[in-house]
C-alpha cells in the first residue's frame, strides 16, 4: 500500500480519537468505538495500529508536532523578547494545546507501556525537537544567562508541563471534596499557570 493512502487513513483514525477524547475519558475509549467514527471496520485499524494506546500515542506525536508550528512562528518572528514578554507567548503556544497536556497528564504512562518500540521511537523524535525548538528559542532571546541556566529552564519547564492539566481542569467533584477537606484552592488557567511558571523559572 502505497505511503500517501497509509498516512491518510492513520490520519482519519488519529482525528476520530481526538474527536472522542473530547468528550470520552481515556478508559472509555476502545478501538471499536474509534472504528465507529471512521469510513472503515474495526478489524481494519489494525493494519495501522495494534493498540489504542498507538493511536493515542500517535495524537500526541501530531499535538508536539503542532506545537513545534507555533514555536517556530514566535522563534521567526521576534528579534528579541523580554522575560515577560516570552512567558506570555510562550504560554501562549501551551494554552492552545489542551490535548497535549492532558495526555501528558493522565495517559502518558499506559500510552508509552502499550505501544510498539517503533511507534514509541516515533514519538520520542518528535518530543525531542519539541525540546530542541524550546531550547533554541531560549538560546535566541536569552544570550545574557548561561548555557547551564539555559539548560536548567528546558529541563524544568517539561516536567512542569505534565501538572498544569490536572490544576487548570479541576471538575465539580474535585471543588467540593477540596471544600468540604478545607483544602485552599485558587483557581488558574492553563495560560495563567504556564506564564506565571515560565516566569518563576527564569527569574
Amino acid at each position: 500500500m502505497a505511503k500517501e493512502i497509509v498516512d491518510i487513513r492513520k490520519e482519519e483514525i488519529i482525528n476520530a480519537c481526538e474527536k472522542l477524547y473530547r468528550n470520552n475519558n481515556f478508559k472509555d475509549i476502545t478501538i471499536k468505538s474509534i472504528g465507529e467514527e471512521t469510513t472503515f471496520s474495526r478489524t481494519s485499524i489494525y493494519n495501522y495500529f495494534q493498540t489504542k494506546e498507538e493511536i493515542f500515542l500517535a495524537l500526541l506525536k501530531r499535538e508536539y508536532e503542532r506545537w513545534m508550528d507555533d514555536l517556530n512562528e514566535m522563534y521567526e518572528k521576534n528579534s528579541d523578547m523580554t522575560k515577560e514578554i516570552f512567558a506570555d507567548k510562550l504560554a501562549q503556544t501551551i494554552a492552545k494545546r489542551k490535548n497535549l497536556l492532558k495526555l501528558l497528564s493522565m495517559n502518558m504512562y499506559d500510552m508509552e507501556e502499550n505501544s510498539r518500540m517503533e511507534e514509541l521511537i516515533e514519538f520520542k523524535k518528535a518530543y525531542g525537537e519539541a525540546i530542541k525548538m524550546v531550547k533554541k528559542c531560549v538560546d535566541k532571546f536569552f544570550k545574557e544567562i548561561s548555557n547551564d541556566e539555559r539548560d536548567e529552564f528546558v529541563f524544568l519547564f517539561f516536567p512542569l508541563m505534565y501538572g498544569i492539566y490536572p490544576y487548570a481542569e479541576v471538575t465539580e467533584k474535585q471543588q467540593q471534596a477540596m471544600e468540604i477537606a478545607d483544602v485552599p484552592f485558587k483557581y488558574l488557567s492553563i495560560y495563567e499557570i504556564t506564564c506565571k511558571g515560565i516566569l518563576k523559572l527564569l527569574n
